[in-house]
């Protein structure tokens, strides 16, 4: 992983939040079983181990998009919403520690395309999907807030599910 010291300015303050996003999202899942960490513990579908593979998931789609555009990032077809599902919860055979092996090599790779993107400013046009503006576009700087913001958004739900599981908090 790269070191906040190689970098300075802009591109050391996308690594500092994105990686203390990640350390409370990793913090919450310490010391958990497979059992506990596929546990639902409030009304959604939403359970640790998911949330640590959602995250993954969701910074590697991002990071596609910064380097390849839209077409990078998965469709709308049935496949692609059937592993969005997939993407929240913990299949059969997966682990809390492969999931959080798999989150890290994502980390690493985002963390170095933070480090040697050319230009924080080149931007893609956002794939077609209700959920985007229409025509809107997104820089490598603007993808990689939105991998903060979604970071930090689900760092705050594994909180909840955390204190609900064992009363354990990531905070406070």
């Amino acid at each position: 992983m790269t070191t906040q010291g190689a970098v300075a300015g802009e591109r050391a303050d996308l690594l500092q939040a994105l990686g203390e996003q990640r350390y409370f999202l990793r913090y919450t899942v310490r010391g958990l079983t497979d059992e506990q960490a596929a546990q639902r513990t409030t009304v959604s579908e939403l359970c640790l181990g998911g949330l640590i593979k959602h995250v993954a998931l969701t910074e590697k789609q991002w990071v596609n998009f910064i380097v390849g555009g839209p077409s990078a990032m998965s469709g709308a077809d049935g496949a692609s919403q059937a592993e969005r599902a997939d993407g929240f919860r913990m299949l059969d055979g997966e682990t809390l520690a492969g999931l959080l092996q798999a989150y890290e090599q994502v980390a690493a790779r985002t963390d170095e395309l933070v480090v040697t993107l050319p230009d924080l400013n080149a931007a893609h046009p956002l794939p077609e999907a209700p959920w985007f503006e229409s025509g809107a576009r997104w820089s490598a700087r603007r993808a990689l807030l939105h991998i903060v913001a979604e970071t930090a958004q689900h760092s705050g739900h594994a909180d909840v599910i955390r204190e609900a599981l064992d009363g354990a908090k990531t905070m406070g």
